[in-house]
């Protein structure tokens, strides 16, 4: 019979992962079942699918089980901000890093067609910033007032201008909004911080967006679930970063979307330009142009923008991409097709770390783009990297590593790795109140 474990469960919305974790951060069992999110189907009869699974390999029920999810969609969150070019670009990558997919961007004061887009977005929060700490006050107070009065009935988090930041949190409460107030995103010029809002809107996930996607019948779903799974994800990838001393990258390859983690080490700012919006050092990208089955077709769009491809080489790829996307549920069958899978996630891994990476922007809103340059570990997710013969795992990792003409600078010889059993996600539930354990499982993605 196996020790007490701790089951980790990311709930995702095709596949439910679990991964039972010694009290020492020993990796006892993994286990994966289908996610039940469909309309008139419960997600605990999946999540309960791979806890049995759990329980049949080690004998024995978990003594805890704590849970992410990006099932129904994960967390949708639109930013309505000052200016697109300061404050909704920080509230937008602050949105990035706690793991939200930012559906939409407002800017500027909201009228009747701005409130309209907004809407029509469906978001499941609104975070509202705007003004520097003791700047302009005009704009968020006119904004949460025009929210107040006809904006989405869905939470709200409001992060901006300190001086009015909680007459705007008292004029949504009073039209019968849920709000969470918390500190600037951008308190000054040049300074994000996004720690205060990130742990506010992983609350507001949790609290009030699981319960509301029609996902579970009860409240035992919500009370598992510690926050969105790429919020989890990138507070995993903090501690291996912590546990290895040294900076982290992590591309994760999925079916829609290709998500980019780094945790780098701060260096000097680009003398020559002002960073208006500084780029958070540990922070996620999120592209949902590229992925392997719903975003192939833009996988291909974007590798000929940047000229990752051969001409003769496009008709090949735009008929593999067509066919992974209109047959979702498509499992490569022979060694031709692996290698195409291969290719078009080593082209999505490798569009995906330029834009992750490279400086972005002119003028007085130019960011220096992030240095990778002394990663020390390279991380790969995704069916596509832990079902990979070592052949195609080494030209997938090469074609990122080797790309001189991207616009970014390369690591110079990083490990490599692979999450194989979906730990990232174990690690993030883990740190908060084990981070000893936390710490043990994430070196085992280096070292096993």
């Amino acid at each position: 019979m196996s020790p007490a474990y701790i089951a980790c469960v990311d709930v995702g919305s095709t596949w439910t992962k679990a991964a039972a974790v010694a009290d020492d951060g020993t990796l006892l069992a993994s286990a994966s079942a289908p996610t039940t999110s469909a309309p008139g189907r419960d997600v605990l009869e999946g999540l309960g699918a791979a806890l049995d699974q759990l329980t049949a390999a080690l004998g024995r029920r978990p003594a805890t089980v704590r849970a992410c999810s990006s099932a129904g969609g994960g967390l949708r969150l639109a930013v309505v901000g000052y200016e697109r070019a300061v404050t909704a670009e920080a509230g937008a990558r602050v949105a990035l890093s706690a793991g939200a997919r930012v559906v939409h961007v407002a800017a500027g004061r909201l009228d009747r067609a701005a409130l309209a887009a907004l809407r029509e977005a469906r978001p499941d929060v609104v975070l509202l910033v705007g003004g520097t700490d003791g700047g302009d006050t005009e704009v968020l107070l006119h904004n949460g007032s025009r929210l107040a009065a006809s904006g989405p009935r869905i939470p709200y988090v409001v992060a901006g201008n300190a001086e009015v930041s909680g007459t705007v949190a008292a004029l949504l409460r009073e039209r019968g909004r849920t709000v969470s107030a918390c500190a600037n995103v951008l308190p000054r010029i040049g300074v994000l911080a996004p720690l205060p809002a990130r742990a506010a809107i992983r609350e507001v996930f949790v609290r009030h967006v699981i319960g509301g996607k029609g996902l579970s019948r009860g409240p035992r779903f919500a009370r598992l679930v510690r926050g969105a799974t790429p919020d989890l994800v990138l507070a995993g990838v903090e501690v291996l970063a912590d546990a290895m001393g040294g900076d982290v990258l992590l591309i994760d390859v999925g079916g829609a979307t290709t998500d980019v983690y780094s945790v780098v080490t701060p260096g000097e700012q680009d003398a020559t330009h002002r960073e208006v919006v500084e780029l958070p050092w540990r922070g996620r990208t999120v592209e949902g142009d590229l992925g392997m089955r719903w975003g192939a077709n833009g996988v291909v769009d974007a590798a000929v923008a940047e000229k990752l491809v051969a001409p003769g080489r496009v008709p090949v790829l735009r008929a593999a991409a067509a066919r992974r996307h209109d047959d979702v549920g498509y499992l490569p069958d022979t060694a031709d097709e692996h290698d195409l899978d291969a290719e078009l996630a080593a082209l999505a891994a490798t569009v995906a770390v330029r834009r992750h990476a490279r400086p972005v922007g002119t003028g007085e809103v130019r960011t220096a783009g992030r240095d990778l340059s002394r990663v020390r570990t390279v991380l790969a997710s995704g069916g596509v990297f832990r079902h990979a013969a070592a052949e195609r795992l080494d030209r997938m990792f090469d074609a990122v590593l080797r790309d001189t003409a991207g616009g970014w600078r390369l690591p110079a010889a990083p490990g490599r790795g692979v999450d194989r059993a979906y730990m990232l996600a174990a690690v993030g539930l883990l740190a908060p109140d084990q981070p000893s354990a936390a710490t043990a499982l994430a070196r085992t993605l280096v070292t096993a």
